[in-house]
């Protein structure tokens, strides 16, 4: 794949190769009932197993850890499987820093067709700007958060756009908190996908690895950017993150900045500026949990109106050229700041190089 429009860009076609006018009819078909618009009954197949592939995603990240948990609980107090409980607890404790040490990447679950049609549901694009030599180690650094980090997801913790063949060699690990790795059963499913932990620990490890072809992806704005998660807002937390940088420098691991555009449109959020009420709120127990506690709203699988599943709007995933670094295993504060700054320069080019074509013509990029 490469930075030129696809097929589908070009004609205004949807993921199934429907056209605008076919979407329209079927929009008007909808119906409300009681202030809820319901879908049509006439939504072709593959769409529905579109909703149904993102929604397993949405149900598996909000339910599989906590019901897993309370699963094993379960068969440990009140069944005669007390065993099944105990002997997964052994291989917790023995297998708990997994996560820091590359994880373990399955190819067939990467490769399930249910990642290409959760990328088809928005549709999810991925656009590569120039090659990487998979000879290196990379540090993706990837913008913005939005609410869920679903570009981030569906382009390099799955083959849903095949990311191992548009980059060649290079093995993706997308790097989420180490907190979600605590939970039975959907740390598993996680490292299946390759992710990782995004602790210090995790990315030496993955930036030391002497055969190259290794880049951890990181959400660089972690969970405090998604509370400025709006559609059409383009906000990123860069200008005081530079601990990627010096890691980066440690390792002489390439820095590759990455924009997806679309990624806040997905969802609405609450009204939260700062100094609102709410929004101090938010910033204590983000504080406390580690997590932003967004107050946001997306469609549900058979109606338009509230939910948790996001709504159908591209994201285009802008993967821009590498800054190469040498090693450097004690870089000062000035060799930081100034490899920071070009990182950050970077970003901000590749966003207004991009954002006609694939955001508003008008849309302006900040870097809080």
């Amino acid at each position: 794949m490469t930075n030129s429009m696809s097929q589908v860009e070009k004609e205004g076609l949807d993921s199934n190769g429907n056209d605008g006018q076919t979407r329209r009819s079927s929009l008007k078909k909808s119906r409300k009932v009681f202030g809820v618009e319901f879908a049509p009954l006439d939504i072709p197949w593959e769409r529905r197993m579109q909703t149904l592939a993102v929604t397993s995603w949405i149900a598996t990240f909000f339910l599989m850890g906590p019901v897993s948990l309370v699963f094993l609980i379960y068969l440990l107090f009140y069944t005669r499987f007390w065993l099944i409980s105990l002997l997964y607890l052994t291989w917790f404790i023995y297998d708990l820093d997994q996560c820091n040490k590359g994880g373990r990447s399955w190819q067939w679950v990467r490769h399930w067709k249910l990642w290409k049609r959760y990328c088809a549901y928005f549709p999810i694009r991925l656009v590569k700007t120039d090659e990487l030599d998979p000879k290196r180690n990379y540090l993706f650094g990837i913008h913005p958060h939005g609410i869920l980090c679903s570009g981030a997801f569906g382009n390099f913790a799955t083959e849903g756009n095949d990311v191992k063949k548009v980059f060649p060699g290079i093995v993706p690990h997308l790097l989420t908190l180490e907190g979600h790795y605590l939970f039975p059963f959907y740390r598993e499913y996680l490292m299946c996908s390759g992710s990782c932990s995004a602790s210090k620990s995790s990315m030496n490890y993955l930036l030391s690895r002497p055969e190259g072809g290794h880049a951890c992806v990181v959400v660089v704005g972690g969970a405090p950017e998604s509370l400025d998660s709006h559609p059409g807002s383009y906000i990123v937390q860069l200008r005081k993150r530079k601990g990627f940088i010096k890691i980066a420098l440690r390792h002489g691991a390439s820095l590759v900045p990455i924009f997806s555009f679309g990624e806040t449109d997905i969802y609405d959020q609450v009204a939260n500026p700062e100094g609102s009420l709410l929004r101090r709120i938010q910033n204590k127990l983000q504080t406390v949990l580690g997590l932003a506690p967004c107050v946001f709203k997306g469609r549900g699988i058979f109606q338009y109106t509230w939910g948790l599943v996001p709504q159908r709007r591209p994201i285009t995933t802008v993967v821009g050229s590498p800054i190469h670094l040498d090693k450097v295993e004690n870089p000062t504060q000035e060799e930081i700041d100034v490899i920071h700054k070009k990182y950050v320069d970077s970003l901000i080019q590749l966003f207004y190089t991009h954002r006609e074509k694939y955001a508003d013509a008008t849309a302006e990029l900040t870097v809080l």
